[in-house]
């Protein structure tokens, strides 16, 4: 026994001795890359450089340092991310830099939008006015990542490698039937026939409203697509539908018959073509930079001093009340940021840039209200990236105008709410029944555990009726138009941009920096600084106060895999409350 004890007891300070020198690694490790992230050295751009622009990373609304990301048991190279704002300022900075002689766009399967990925052609297109080449190449491209690489001057394909080209597709997921056998009834407000985000929870399929949304936006979308690819590639529009529709592009010979590429080329004949390019010796080595660390390199050039500025305000992702974070907006944080920029004599214009499918009514009334303030004292001009719907649009719709890309999303006028009665499945599937007493009819109103009663349906119904007049009160106010008109609109009917401007819901079509040079314009300045808010978070602390999350969140995608976007979307929808201004469905075309 005491032989017994000796062993438990030598395995147990065993363990702990390794557990605690793990730790003590993990920090080490930890602190080491976070004091290599801070770092303010500069990257070298030499002569003859190639631009390296990777576009299958994660393309942002802002960049942010991700010290994490650094650690090789969680982070990656496709754990890189970068703000379009970013890369489109360094491919700006790139076109009248003299050690910057091409560039090598590669990209399989970009993580960016429809939108942000016009801005990044718009950038390119503007790049190639230097006269400086672009060369794409790529094993695969995806439908998204051809119509960025279509854009350059030669977009080479692997010769025994694939071009997707067949049209664009959105599906949703019905999750009736899975409710009904797990006994749970959801019990839907809402306004506007069109306000499909509940359709899910009590429907197998799209109704016909919502189909014709879907419809109508998926074209524009593709309209867009293919506008874009034709004129790079100078194909006609009809052309490149027919070669879509009928699925020609089977082979990279295909792609090379149908000229949606110059040539079918290995990666080593593709190095010799950017020697050649960049000026480099043959027996040398390819000298390049990534777009990463030319964008760092820009990004501590920016001079942010001066008493004439133009206050970029970033409202990105799910709209909730609270602080919010860099990917969530939240209302007291956005709040504190206009009310800054608005109180900053140093300022004379703001823009908000939008890139939001909405979400809490309340906290979007309450940075609308920020909005309509600031409009008082010096201009405020907003910016849509590839989605700004329902309480995306409602924190905008008070601006003195209101830019979009052709294939922004946007709209979505309309509000929901969804109360889950899980009777059923306590009470038949689980066993568990409820009992108690209450002091008012209405005590235990919101009960989850039986279903709504017609008097407080009527309640819950009245309130999404209250916070959807106002909301299409804003809009009319906003916009200049009579309820009735933007009722019309509304319905939680979602646009493209180019519909959105036609309708009067945006005031043009235009990029970014479009935006940003109107709100200058409208504040008379010429000469002025960009500045960001609100502040990035500080990266050591986020580090420190989410990295459980994060480790949990990079395994739970290893094991997901494709189908960790499912189950983002039903932990977001479980997790929401108090009544939606949020846009009908999560879009991602493929």
């Amino acid at each position: 026994m005491r032989e017994f004890f000796k062993y438990v007891f030598a395995t147990v300070v065993g363990v702990v001795i390794s557990l605690a020198l793990f730790l003590i690694f993990i920090v080490v490790l930890i602190v080491g890359v976070v004091k290599t992230s801070l770092k303010e050295e500069r990257v070298n751009v030499s002569n003859n450089s190639v631009l390296l622009l990777n576009l299958d990373q994660a393309i942002t609304e802002r960049t942010a340092e991700d010290p994490l990301s650094r650690l090789p048991i969680v982070g990656s190279d496709g754990d890189k991310s970068i703000g379009f704002n970013d890369m489109i300022r360094a491919l700006k900075k790139a076109r009248t830099d003299d050690n910057i002689k091409c560039i090598y766009l590669s990209v399989s399967s970009p993580q960016a939008g429809f939108a942000t990925m016009r801005e990044i052609r718009d950038a390119l297109i503007d790049f190639k006015t230097s006269k400086k080449k672009i060369i794409a190449y790529s094993e695969v491209y995806t439908q998204g990542a051809y119509y960025l690489a279509s854009v350059a001057d030669k977009v080479y394909l692997n010769p025994e490698g694939a071009l997707e080209f067949k049209g664009l597709k959105s599906e949703t997921m019905f999750f009736k039937g899975a409710l009904d056998k797990l006994g749970i009834e959801a019990q839907i407000v809402r306004v506007g026939n069109y306000k499909s985000a509940v359709e899910p929870f009590f429907a197998e399929k799209m109704s016909d409203k919502n189909r014709e949304q879907v419809t109508a936006y998926l074209h524009g979308l593709y309209s867009t697509f293919l506008d874009g690819i034709a004129k790079s590639r100078n194909i006609s529009t009809e052309t490149l539908f027919q070669i879509a529709d009928d699925y020609k592009i089977q082979q990279p010979k295909d792609a090379l018959a149908y000229k949606m590429v110059d040539e079918l080329k290995y990666k080593d004949q593709i190095i010799e073509e950017l020697k050649a390019l960049s000026g480099t010796v043959k027996k040398n080595n390819l000298t390049t930079i990534s777009i990463n660390d030319y964008a760092r390199n820009v990004a501590k050039d920016q001079n942010t001093s001066g008493d004439r500025k133009v206050a970029v305000i970033y409202a990105n992702g799910d709209i909730t009340g609270g602080e919010g974070s860099d990917e969530q907006i939240g209302s007291e944080r956005i709040s504190k940021a206009i009310r800054k920029a608005r109180l900053d004599e140093n300022i004379k214009a703001i823009v908000l840039r939008v890139n939001s499918p909405g979400g809490s009514a309340l906290a979007s009334d309450v940075i609308w209200r920020e909005i309509v303030l600031t409009k008082k004292v010096k201009p405020v001009i907003a910016s849509f990236g590839d989605v700004a719907a329902s309480g995306g649009y409602y924190i905008a719709c008070a601006a003195d105008s209101i830019f979009v890309q052709p294939n922004t999303i946007t709209g979505s006028i309309g509000v929901f709410g969804v109360i889950p009665n899980f009777q059923k499945l306590f009470n038949d599937k689980l066993g568990i029944t409820f009992d108690g007493v209450k002091t008012g009819k209405y005590a235990d109103i919101m009960s989850v555990d039986r279903p709504m009663t017609a008097g407080e349906r009527l309640i819950v119904q009245n309130d999404v009726n209250r916070v959807y007049d106002s909301f299409i009160t804003r809009v009319a106010d906003g916009r200049k138009k009579t309820k009735a008109y933007i009722d019309s609109i509304g319905g939680g009917r979602v646009w493209v941009g180019t519909d959105a401007v036609r309708i009067g819901l945006a005031d043009r079509t235009g990029s970014f920096n479009d935006a940003i040079t109107a709100a200058a314009k409208k504040a008379k300045i010429k000469d002025y600084t960009v500045v960001e808010y609100p502040e990035m978070r500080d990266p050591f602390k986020s580090l420190m106060e989410n990295t459980t999350d994060k480790v949990r969140t990079y395994y739970t995608k290893q094991e997901l895999g494709a189908s960790y976007q499912v189950f983002q979307q039903i932990k977001s929808a479980i997790s929401r409350s108090g009544i939606q201004t949020r846009m009908p469905f999560e879009i991602k075309v493929q």
